[in-house]
C-alpha cells in the first residue's frame, strides 16, 4: 500500500451494507507489512453457493490449485486471504502452507477443509509461513462482524493507494437482495483472468452453477477489459458466493435473473475500473473503444494491442497526441486491418482518417484533450461490426520506482 493516494482515487467510497449469513475480521498477522491489516476472514454461518474465476498462468499459486479444487464442491463456509505474500511458486512448502491454513481455518468454523477458500497476494517465490497466523483464525472467525466490508478491501491491499468496493441492490422476482464486491489489483495487471483478487457475495438463493454462469459471463467485458502493464498474476482469483437458502434458483436463464445479470455486470465493472485508476504511478484512466473491427475477437485484440502498449502509454502520460503510436499499436496486433480505411480519435477530436492525419487536425485541441485524467481513444477500423472496449492507464516514472524496489 502507498502512502501517496492516487490521484485519480474516488473522493468517497460508498458504504457495504451487512450481508446476512457474511461476518468479516480482519487483523494485523506480520506476514510482511508493519502496522496494517494483512489477514482477512470472510465467515459463511450457513453453506454459501460458490462460484470462482482464476488465472490463466500456467504458474499458479498454491492458493488458486486449492480453490479450483474446492469450487467442485460448490460450497463455502470460509474464505481466507493474506497479502504481503503471494504462496506462488513455493513448491511442496506452498501446498503444504495452503492445506494448513485451510485446515486451521475448517476447524475454526467447524466444516469440512473442502469449503474453505484461500487467496494469497504480495511477493511471488517466499515461502508463506502458515504457522505465523493459523492461529489467529479461530479468534477471528469468533470475533468476525457482519459490518466490516471496508476492513476486508483494506486488508487484501498491497501497492494499492485505495480500498476498492462497490455494492449494488437489485430485486429478484419483488424481492430486494444486495451485491457486495471488494478487490485488489494496481499492478501485475492484464487479461486472462483473472488479474486481481476480487470477492464477491450476495444475499440471494442463488445455486453454484448458475452463479458460475453468471460470473463466467461478466468476466470478459469486465475484469478481463482492464490491463495496466500486461502482466497476468499467478495469484489472479475471483470468488462469489450467494448465502440465501430460500427459493433456489437452479435454471441460468430464469427470467427473474435479468436485473441480477446486470447489477452484477455493473458492480464488476465498478471494481475493474477502480483496479485501473489505481494502477501503479497512474495519473491517467484510459478507454479504448474499437468499432468496425472484423469480429469482437478481433477487435479486443486490437484493444488490447493498443492498451499493453509501452509507448502509447507513456505518450499519454507526457500528454502527447501521438496518434502514430496508436497506429503502430493496431498495425502490429495481428489482426485484419486496412491502414486506408483507419479512423483514430482522441476524446472527440478526430487526429486521422484514410490512412493519413486529419486535414482539419487541431494540435491544440488535440493536445487539450490529452490534459484531462480520463481520456478516450476510438479507433473505427472500417471493415466489419466489431468492437470491444478496455481501459488501461498512462505509464509513469513512478511504475518504474514502485516495481523496482518491490521486494525490498
Amino acid at each position: 500500500m502507498s502512502s501517496d493516494i492516487s490521484p485519480l482515487a474516488p473522493k468517497n467510497h460508498p458504504v457495504l451494507p451487512a450481508l446476512d449469513g457474511v461476518r468479516i475480521q480482519a487483523v494485523e498477522a506480520g506476514i510482511k507489512y508493519k502496522g496494517r491489516t494483512d489477514l482477512m476472514v470472510m465467515v459463511f454461518d450457513r453453506p454459501a453457493q460458490v462460484a470462482g474465476v482464476f488465472t490463466s498462468s500456467k504458474c499458479p499459486s498454491a492458493p488458486v490449485d486449492l480453490c479450483r479444487k474446492n469450487l467442485t464442491g460448490g460450497i463455502g463456509r470460509v474464505l481466507v486471504v493474506n497479502s504481503g505474500n503471494a504462496n506462488a511458486f513455493t513448491g511442496l512448502k506452498g501446498a503444504n502452507a495452503a492445506n494448513e491454513t485451510a485446515k486451521a481455518a475448517a476447524a475454526a468454523a467447524g466444516c469440512d477443509a473442502s469449503e474453505v477458500f484461500l487467496a494469497s497476494t504480495g511477493v511471488i517465490g517466499e515461502p508463506l509461513m502458515a504457522d505465523k497466523f493459523s492461529g489467529l483464525l479461530a479468534g477471528m472467525v469468533e470475533q468476525a462482524k457482519a459490518d466490516r466490508w471496508m476492513d476486508a478491501a483494506k486488508a487484501i491491499m498491497t501497492t494499492d493507494t485505495y480500498p476498492k468496493v462497490a455494492t449494488r441492490a437489485v430485486k429478484i422476482g419483488g424481492n430486494t437482495f444486495v451485491i457486495n464486491g471488494i478487490a485488489k489489483g494496481a499492478g501485475m495487471i492484464a487479461p486472462d483472468m483473472a488479474t486481481m483478487l476480487s470477492f464477491i457475495a450476495t444475499d440471494a438463493a442463488i445455486a453454484a452453477p448458475v452463479l458460475q454462469a453468471m460470473l463466467a459471463d461478466s468476466v470478459g467485458p469486465t475484469f478481463n477489459s482492464v490491463t495496466v502493464d500486461s502482466d497476468t498474476s499467478t495469484s489472479d482469483t475471483v470468488l462469489m458466493f450467494a448465502t440465501g437458502s430460500d427459493g433456489m434458483i437452479t435454471d441460468p436463464s430464469d427470467s427473474t435473473l435479468v436485473d441480477f445479470k446486470s447489477a452484477l455486470a455493473s458492480l464488476m465493472e465498478e471494481l475493474a475500473i477502480k483496479i485501473v485508476r489505481d494502477g501503479e504511478g497512474a495519473r491517467k484512466q484510459v478507454e479504448i473503444k474499437i468499432t468496425g473491427a472484423a469480429s469482437d475477437k478481433a477487435a479486443k485484440i486490437i484493444a488490447q494491442s493498443i492498451a499493453n502498449s509501452p509507448l502509447v502509454k507513456t505518450a499519454i502520460a507526457g500528454e502527447d497526441a501521438n496518434w502514430g503510436r496508436v497506429v503502430m499499436a493496431v498495425g502490429k496486433a495481428g489482426e485484419e486491418a486496412d491502414r486506408d480505411k483507419l479512423a483514430i480519435w482522441f476524446g472527440d477530436v478526430r487526429v486521422a482518417v484514410d490512412g493519413e492525419r486529419d486535414p482539419a487536425y487541431s494540435e491544440q485541441a488535440a493536445a487539450q484533450v490529452m490534459k484531462n485524467d480520463e481520456i478516450i481513444i476510438r479507433v473505427e477500423l472500417g471493415i466489419g461490426n466489431g468492437q470491444a472496449r478496455m481501459w488501461t492507464c498512462d505509464l509513469t516514472k513512478a511504475y518504474v520506482e514502485i516495481n523496482g524496489d518491490y521486494r525490498s
